[in-house]
C-alpha cells in the first residue's frame, strides 16, 4: 500500500519527530510512504479568516500535488478536516470541485487510516505512564472521528489512560483565533490545563499539533511537571 505523507506546517517546523514515528509506524505496518516536495499549507489560516480565494490557491496546489497519490496521510486530524473542505471551496467550479473530491476522500488522519483503513488496533507499543487525552475539536467536528486514537491507546502496554473531564471543549488555539482573541483563548487552555492536572496524568496526548503547541506552550510558561506528546510519539515506543 502507498501512501504520500503530508507532514504539515506545524509537524515540519516543530514536530519532526512525530512526524518520524508516524512514518516507522506505518512502514512496520508494509506502507511504502512518499513525501510529495509541492505540498505547502493546507490553507486552513486563509480559509478560518474568510479569505477564500488565498484557502483556494492553496487547495488547488495542494490537490495537484497529492491527486495521483494513492492515499493521503496526515498526523493532524485538523489539516485533513481541512482537506474535506476543498470540495466546498470550489462549488462553483464543477472541474476542481471533481478534482478536490477524489483527494478529499483519500485522505486520512493517521490513527483513523490505521484503524480504519489498515484494521489495526493493536501496534505492539509499550509505553509506561500515567496518561490523559486531549480529543482535537475539527478531528472530532469535521472528520467525525472519536474512536480510533482510543482504540490504539488502549493496546498500549503499560499505559494507564485516565478519562480527562470536558475532553471535548477546545484547548484555545483555534489557529488564528489564538492571535485574534488572546485572552479568551488564554482562559480556555488555562481551563484545559487545570483539567489535565485534575486527572494526575504524568503525559497528556493529543492528534494534533495546534493542540500540542497551545497546550505544552500554556504547560511549560506555568513550570508544570507534565509531558505532552504526539500519538505517534506513543504509538511507536519500544
Amino acid at each position: 500500500m502507498k501512501i504520500s505523507l503530508f507532514v504539515t506546517c506545524l509537524g515540519e517546523l516543530f514536530y519532526q519527530e512525530a512526524a518520524k514515528d508516524m512514518v516507522e509506524v506505518l512502514e512496520r505496518l508494509g506502507c511504502e510512504i512518499d513525501f510529495p516536495q509541492g505540498q505547502i499549507c493546507c490553507g486552513q489560516p486563509a480559509y478560518n479568516s474568510g479569505y477564500r480565494k488565498d484557502a483556494q490557491k492553496a487547495a488547488k496546489q495542494m490537490v495537484s500535488t497529492f491527486e495521483s497519490s494513492e492515499y493521503v496521510v496526515t498526523p493532524s486530524g485538523s489539516c485533513a478536516g481541512m482537506f474535506k473542505e476543498y470540495p466546498g471551496l470550489f462549488r462553483d467550479d464543477a472541474v476542481w470541485q471533481e478534482r478536490a473530491q477524489k483527494v478529499a476522500d483519500k485522505t486520512y488522519e493517521f490513527t483513523q487510516f490505521i484503524v480504519n483503513v489498515l484494521g489495526v488496533e493493536d501496534l505492539g507499543a509499550v509505553y509506561s505512564a500515567k496518561a490523559t487525552y486531549h480529543t482535537s475539536c475539527h478531528m472530532m467536528r469535521l472528520l467525525k472521528e472519536t474512536e480510533s486514537p482510543f482504540k490504539l491507546l488502549d493496546n498500549v502496554e503499560g499505559l494507564e489512560l485516565l478519562p480527562l473531564e470536558n475532553s471535548y471543549d477546545c484547548c484555545g488555539f483555534g489557529g488564528t483565533f489564538a492571535v485574534k482573541m488572546v485572552p479568551i483563548s488564554e482562559q480556555m487552555v488555562d481551563e484545559k490545563v487545570r483539567h489535565v492536572e485534575d486527572t494526575g496524568a504524568d503525559v497528556l496526548i493529543t492528534a494534533d499539533g495546534g493542540c500540542l503547541m497551545n497546550i505544552k506552550g500554556r504547560i511549560d510558561r506555568e513550570g508544570k511537571p507534565i509531558e505532552v506528546k504526539h500519538i505517534a510519539q506513543i504509538l511507536n515506543s519500544r
